[in-house]
This record gives structure tokens, C-alpha cells and sequence, in this order.
């Protein structure tokens, strides 16, 4: 026999550099992840809620100082109304309201009334579960 044909193919895959990298890549993300979330920090407010089929939709977030955010820019009610005036041919489009648990009630109304006045009825109030 030649030299040639003494040697066999190797058909098998090695696939323990693929396992690394894929665990390696696996930790990454799982760390990553929530840090990637991000949003406003706020101190929502405790009540027994039921759970919401979440859908696409822009969040209002108003911080303890009465800082307005659109999703994570700061905005003043006009800008908050000025934002939300192109998406008025979705009027059944969700929109997120989440506000500080110290914040009074009269300017949560305030906020409330402008994303109303734009023609949005699909308002959703978000909350922490009571533990």
C-alpha cells in the first residue's frame, strides 16, 4: 500500500471550543442583561395587581422630583405632548405611566390629563406586586 492510503479521514467534530465560547457567551449576556434594561430609577408604589399581557408601547415616567422622562428623555409636559402628537392615528396604542410612589396625586393627574387630551385611552398605571 502507498502511504497515501494509510490514513483515514477524521470524521468526528470536535466541539469542546464551541461549548467554551458558547458558555462564555452565555455568562456574558446573563450579566449584561439587566444592566442593558436600564430605564428610569423609580420607586414605584405597592398594590395587589393583576398581571398585564405587556405590548409595545411608549413608557411615562415621572421621578420623585417631578421630572418627566418619554421612554429616557427628560421631557416638560409640552415636549411630552409634542412627542406623543405624531402617534395620534394610534389612538388604542399603550401607554406605560409609571410614577413615584411620593409623588401627590394632583400632578400624576396633570400628566395624565395631557397624555388624555392627545386622544390616548389605552393608559396603563404600573405598580410593584405587594409581596
Amino acid at each position: 500500500m502507498s502511504r497515501r492510503g494509510s490514513y483515514r479521514r477524521l470524521t468526528e467534530i470536535n466541539i469542546t471550543s464551541l461549548v467554551d465560547v458558547m458558555m462564555c457567551l452565555l455568562i456574558i449576556f446573563m450579566i449584561t442583561a439587566p444592566l442593558i434594561q436600564g430605564g428610569v430609577e423609580i420607586n414605584l408604589p405597592e398594590a395587589p395587581t393583576r398581571e398585564i399581557v405587556v405590548e409595545e408601547g411608549p413608557v411615562v415616567s415621572i421621578t420623585e422630583k417631578r421630572q418627566i422622562y418619554f421612554d429616557e428623555a427628560v421631557v416638560t409636559l409640552e415636549e411630552l405632548r409634542q412627542r406623543l402628537a405624531p402617534m395620534r392615528g394610534h389612538k388604542e396604542l399603550p401607554i406605560y405611566l409609571r410614577a413615584d410612589a411620593e409623588l401627590p396625586y394632583g400632578f400624576v393627574l396633570k400628566v395624565m390629563a395631557t397624555i388624555e387630551k392627545e386622544g390616548f385611552t389605552n393608559l396603563s398605571l404600573m405598580a410593584e406586586q405587594e409581596s
